[in-house]
């Protein structure tokens, strides 16, 4: 069985603060986000809304692509966001599915 893994983007709200971020389970990491589980900057900034994520096959090719996201100006993540998720919708929902 192969793992997933994850680049996401969370936001405090729509054109709010942004936050990069890679994980292999991307339900269980929104939720720690979600609910200030960890004493960190989407907890002191309330950046709890996942708005863009895509999926990688291996850990080093997130990695890769999370490194660079952050690297990018912010108007580029916005335009990458607003792409396919132009209202800034909160995804945790769709994620969290059974």
């Amino acid at each position: 069985m192969s793992r997933a893994f994850y680049v996401y983007i969370l936001a405090s709200a729509p054109n709010g603060t942004l936050y990069v971020g890679v994980t292999n389970d991307l339900v269980r990491r929104t939720f720690e986000h979600r609910e200030g589980e960890a004493k960190s900057f989407t907890k002191r900034h309330s950046v709890m809304r996942l708005v863009y994520y895509e999926q990688h096959d291996t850990a080093l090719a997130a990695i890769t692509r999370e490194k660079r996201l952050k690297k990018w100006p912010r108007d580029w993540k916005m335009n990458l966001i607003e792409q396919g998720n132009p209202r800034w919708a909160g995804l945790y929902d769709g994620i969290a599915q059974p």
